[in-house]
């Protein structure tokens, strides 16, 4: 969903930097991409290119928790094995609270209480929206088609199933309208002396 909202975004006139994980995607015509491989390589890849965005699209599932490593070689002594996880940094709430915050869209796959859930976390990492998608069996990953509820604080949009390229567009669509209601609201109008 990621490479198609940055090919859209592009179609729309962005100028896209879109910072990828492992995957075996091809990049869209037109996008700056920047590869990595861990959650802390993302975090700093964002956070080294933030201060020149005025949109920042959150649609990774950054893992949540990452292991901990081990000292030395961990030997096979047991049935089972439990591993220590430490928390990753939230990105997402990160970027949402600099100083001076892109418009920040975050994404939401849940297997259950959607809009709940979605709002949950738009209100609690201080977004501007959140896009949301129910996943499970035959939903969301690894699927060429989706459906996606979009939150903002006083509003909201759902859109049906459909190739996620034509949701893509549809959801650039959305953040550029709120986007632009958004910077709106933030222009202070000058008065003339006198």
């Amino acid at each position: 969903m990621g490479f198609a909202v940055a090919r859209a975004a592009v179609e729309a006139g962005a100028e896209v930097t879109l910072v990828a994980g492992p995957v075996n995607l091809p990049t869209p015509a037109g996008v700056r991409r920047v590869d990595v491989e861990t959650a802390a390589e993302m975090f700093a890849a964002t956070i080294e290119r933030i201060a020149d965005a005025d949109i920042y699209i959150g649609a990774a599932a950054i893992s949540d928790y990452r292991p901990e490593p081990a000292a030395q070689k961990i030997k096979k002594r047991a049935e089972r094995l439990t591993l220590d996880m430490v928390k990753s940094p939230d990105l997402l709430a990160t970027v949402a609270a600099r100083p001076a915050a892109p418009f920040t869209v975050g994404f939401a796959a849940e297997t259950e209480r959607l809009e709940e859930f979605a709002r949950q976390k738009l209100e609690g990492k201080r977004l501007d929206m959140i896009v949301a998608n129910q996943v499970g069996a035959k939903l969301g990953f690894d699927e060429d088609d989706n459906s996606v509820l979009i939150l903002w604080r006083d509003g909201q949009e759902a859109f049906s199933r459909m190739p996620k390229v034509d949701l893509a567009r549809r959801i650039i669509a959305t953040v550029a309208a709120r986007f632009s209601a958004a910077s709106a609201r933030r222009v202070t109008p000058l008065r003339r002396p006198g």
